[in-house]
């Protein structure tokens, strides 16, 4: 079921990160470094603000859909989202203190409201184990995104309008996703709400300071080098983010609602073991894959990102795949202990560690070394914050990391690296025949290691793979 599952949730948020590379592509060749700085410091705002906005009932479905006890949150939920939806003049206001001129904020926040909705929809589904219809409205918004992007273009060259539409590829997603909350009826439960804030508080301010950690950077940047550089920065930064993080959302996607299940109706210690193999699972896809990226990055801005792009997304590229391991363990990995301990005010206490680390680096860094300054400072907040979320984790649900298993992988992943750098030294070719030629090195070397190794318990599941495909291969036949 994790693996079947799991490769659902991978399957749609590769062909989402594909969409989002072309869209990387496209707009950056579409857009100038300062338009597409607007457009990436408003989506970053409104990240910051939809998760303000909706993270109060994330935590709250999870639990109530792991209860399967026949309770229906979704008016609960909804009447909760309006009111916290008149939070937005406040989220205007601050969007102008950060440095968005009027219109900027506006749009910011109203697509801050709107990817509330879709998140919102995105945990009912998930949470039901609706794997199908996540997949398709990731892809929805992934796709609208890219067509609505280009439209705008025609109608004008701007970050404003790119935010436009953003918004309504959200919208789009949504509406995929409508049956979800078909038969809700709304009511407002005063006691139920403050209940639900009151458990969703530490989660919700934890989440939203995060998020800020993760946006904290470009618009130090934006006020102390320009907008134009933050474009250029976010640029790599998300072309980074896009292609590392989504295996990793995917996977832990599935197996953290099942440890929540299974810790419910089976106890701590089935948990644990779902839990070990949840970990083996996600670092033996991410932990490759983000030194990789790392090691042909280069060639990787080369290909995606327009000319005035590309200088530093190159230098920052490298330090932020290495960043960006950490952060997966610690977000889709150690978070979990907390989640199941009913310990939510470590999430706060976590990321509010990192998010004072993560500034003080950044002007440090920023002031001193320029851009590339930044991607240090996330590389060492990034850092801090895993060891942190490690030392909490202990005191409250004590989640397995299992160093001998983890060995194999972390060994089979150096040494794809080490053969795809080798490689790269002796090609001449372009940079896209040598992100097709050096990915399907390391690939295919990785592959070999995982066989060799038992990674993930490679052979079993392949084994089983080929059985199952043979039963049913045999089945048609009869029919």
């Amino acid at each position: 079921m994790l693996i079947g599952q799991a490769s659902i949730n991978l399957s749609a948020n590769i062909l989402s990160a594909l969409l989002g590379l072309l869209s990387v592509f496209i707009f950056t060749r579409l857009f100038s470094p300062h338009d597409y700085g607007i457009y990436l410091l408003g989506l970053g705002f409104a990240a910051v603000v939809s998760v303000f906005l909706a993270g109060w009932f994330r935590n709250f479905i999870m639990s109530a859909h792991a209860r399967d006890d026949g309770s229906d949150v979704r008016g609960l939920v909804v009447s909760g989202y309006l009111v916290g939806c008149l939070a937005a003049p406040a989220a205007y206001g601050l969007g102008r203190l950060v440095g968005l001129d009027a219109m900027e904020a506006l749009a910011a926040v109203v697509l801050a409201v709107v990817i509330g909705v879709f998140e919102l929809t995105q945990d009912l589904v998930r949470a039901r184990l609706m794997v199908i219809t996540a997949m398709k409205a990731t892809l929805v918004r992934a796709s609208g995104a890219l067509c609505l992007g280009v439209a705008a273009a025609y109608l004008g060259r701007t970050g404003i309008l790119l935010l436009v539409s953003a918004t309504l590829a959200y919208l789009l997603a949504v509406l995929v996703q409508r049956s979800a909350w078909r038969g809700t009826a709304l009511k407002f439960d005063g006691a139920g709400l403050l209940a639900a804030a009151k458990q969703g508080l530490p989660l919700t301010l934890s989440l939203t300071l995060l998020a800020i950690s993760s946006v904290a950077d470009r618009f130090i940047i934006a006020n102390l080098v320009g907008t134009a550089d933050a474009g250029k920065y976010i640029a790599g930064l998300d072309l980074v983010r896009q292609t590392l993080m989504m295996p990793a959302f995917s996977i832990a996607a599935v197996f953290v609602p099942l440890a929540i299940r299974i810790n419910a109706n089976q106890g701590a210690a089935a948990a644990q073991l779902h839990l070990g193999e949840g970990l083996e699972l996600l670092l033996s896809v991410t932990l490759p894959a983000c030194l990789g990226f790392a090691v042909i990055s280069s060639h990787i801005a080369n290909v995606v990102l327009g000319v005035d792009f590309r200088a530093i997304a190159a230098e920052t590229m490298p330090i932020v795949a290495a960043a960006v391991i950490f952060q997966i363990l610690t977000q889709q990995y150690l978070h979990t202990s907390f989640l199941l301990s009913g310990h939510s005010s470590f999430y706060l206490i976590n990321t509010a560690s990192i998010i004072v680390v993560n500034v003080i680096l950044s002007y440090a860094l920023i002031s001193g070394y320029g851009t590339i300054g930044a991607a240090w400072a996330r590389l060492g907040a990034d850092l801090f914050g895993f060891v942190c979320a490690l030392i909490l984790s202990r005191r409250a649900f004590p989640i397995p990391f299992p160093l001998r298993r983890l060995a194999p992988t972390v060994i089979a992943a150096l040494v794809m690296a080490l053969v795809v750098a080798a490689l790269d030294r002796s090609l001449h070719v372009s940079d896209l025949t040598a992100c097709v030629v050096l990915a399907g090195a390391g690939l295919a070397s990785y592959l070999a290691l995982c066989w060799l190794l038992d990674i993930s318990r490679a052979r079993g599941r392949l084994k089983v793979g080929f059985a199952l495909f043979r039963t049913k291969l045999a089945n048609i036949n009869i029919g």
